[in-house]
């Protein structure tokens, strides 16, 4: 028995000339019911499903297979058509023998996932608490429940789906294990994650990549990077997603050296990657400017049949950007077809982190022109931009505007980025009256920004008295000791650097 975790077809189908005959023709089709269900699965695999409910509607009674019933309800799902789904179960439920027909526990995992995908949890609820009260229900329905709360964003629900089948003496498998543990993922569930992990050991039947490749993401998301080794290393078969979860491993580890020479290796092995791959793999290229790394990615890229999607494409002009090759980011940008508010962003943060701080001002307009609305990494970017281009006038105007004109509430890294610039230029009596008059408690970074524009500005006596406060805020950061005594240096107060 698995111990309990407490947590808070093969039918043919004709092809559409069946269809297209029945449709044409003025006859009615025949009444024969094996004909019949022919017609029905064709009318169903062409989409066509009023034509298909329509005609179970005047024959009722000719249609009692459950795979009949099963494929019409996949096509439901797949196109997410509540009202067609609630019309085949409400024929299913006229049915003379409709309590055979709905002990069919495929029929019962399909009518869950229908309602669950349309957004109907408590009807599928229902289903699925009356599914239970028998014994002997398959691993399918339970999964079906659980997927449901799932997809719908109720991962809590989702797992205590699964502890109620391990309750019910229920012998998990492998599709049962993997979605656990992506709630468990999901959720940052380690604890509950390792249990489930621990049943996936004891199990009989081994577990298969989907599982193994849900282990990998469950330690990836939680940081436990040894795991992710690990899990990896034991694996018998990878595939993509599994090399993106050891990549993303190295990379929440800080290890980008590590992250790039298994993408490298991937190459090497011939494993291929997919667009999620360069998309984890471009953001270590800019963070280590590994702009010929970067180039080789925007090759392959290029060289793909497929065409890339919006996040690559983002991550690709982020690269050039912090590696300092405008000319390529602003020529990718300017290209793409669609860009979405991050394309943007990503423009606007390169330009300010570089000093084109009225190049950014002019592209921020473009935004606004094209009825882009502006959020609160926008205008984090344009107000340090301004802070370090010594735009203290621009910058006012901006932290004035965000609220005003774009509804857009500033935020303690706004404040941040103003005391900063208003620091920087001098102005260090206004930069107190802002601190002072925030709305929210000033951070150890806002203080220190404070200082910091003191040594700039050799104020001593007014460094002594932030530096006493900062002091209380951060007792154990070195940097702010060293910051006070550089200004104590450079003052020739050589005497004063002492500290109790």
């Amino acid at each position: 028995m698995i111990a309990a975790i407490s947590v808070v077809s093969n039918t043919s189908i004709p092809t559409n000339l069946t269809v297209i005959s029945c449709l044409k023709s003025k006859k009615p089709p025949s009444k024969n019911p094996r004909n019949l269900n022919q017609t029905l699965k064709s009318l169903t695999k062409s989409g066509n499903l009023d034509e298909a409910i329509r005609l179970i509607e005047s024959s009722p009674s000719k249609f009692t297979d459950p795979e009949t019933y099963s494929q019409l309800l996949h096509s439901c799902i797949s196109r997410k058509s509540l009202h067609h789904g609630q019309r085949v179960y409400k024929q299913l439920l006229k049915q003379e023998d409709s309590e055979k027909l709905l002990e069919n526990h495929n029929l019962k995992s399909k009518l869950i996932t229908l309602f669950s995908v349309c957004g109907e949890l408590d009807e599928a609820r229902i289903i699925f608490e009356s599914a239970v009260e028998n014994e002997g229900v398959p691993e399918s329905v339970w999964v079906a429940m659980a997927i449901g709360y799932s997809k719908n964003g109720f991962l809590r629900e989702a797992l205590l789906v699964y502890v109620e089948m391990l309750w019910n003496c229920m012998e998990p498998g492998n599709f049962a294990f993997s979605t656990a543990l992506k709630a468990c993922a999901d959720l940052k569930e380690l604890w509950v994650g390792r249990g489930v992990h621990a049943q996936v050991v004891k199990s009989s039947e081994g577990p298969d990549q989907v599982v193994n490749n849900s282990l990998l993401r469950l330690y990836t998301q939680c940081e436990c990077f040894d795991e992710v080794l690990k899990v990896f290393d034991q694996m018998p078969e990878r595939n993509i997603a599994s090399w993106n979860s050891l990549i993303s491993g190295f990379v929440k580890e800080d290890k980008l050296g590590e992250g790039l020479d298994v993408f490298r290796r991937m190459q090497r092995e011939g494993v291929g990657f997919s667009w999620v791959t360069l998309t984890t793999i471009l953001p270590i290229c800019a963070r280590v400017t590994a702009l010929c790394s970067g180039k080789e990615i925007h090759v392959q890229i290029v060289k793909s049949a497929r065409r890339p999607d919006v996040l690559l494409l983002n991550s690709l002009v982020d690269m050039y950007v912090k590696c300092g090759v405008f000319d390529y980011g602003r020529r990718l940008f300017d290209g793409m077809r669609s860009k979405d508010l991050t394309s943007w962003n990503t423009m606007l943060t390169g330009y300010g982190i570089n000093g084109y701080m009225r190049v950014a001002m002019d592209l921020f307009n473009e935004m606004v022109s094209c009825g882009i609305r502006p959020d609160d990494v926008t205008f984090i970017a344009l107000l340090s931009g301004c802070s370090h281009a010594g735009l203290t006038e621009d910058g006012q105007k901006l932290f004035h505007r965000m609220e005003m004109d774009f509804g857009v509430t500033p935020s303690l890294e706004h404040y941040a980025c103003l005391v900063d610039m208003l620091g920087r230029a001098g102005r260090i009596d206004d930069a107190l009256v802002v601190v002072k008059n925030m709305p929210m408690r000033p951070s150890g970074s806002i203080w220190g920004s404070l200082l910091n524009s003191c040594r700039l500005h050799s104020e001593v006596p007014l460094a002594e008295a932030i530096a006493k406060r900062l002091f209380e805020i951060e007792p154990y950061n070195p940097g702010n000791y060293v910051m006070l005594s550089n200004i104590y240096a450079n003052s020739g107060m050589c005497n004063s650097v002492k500290f109790g």
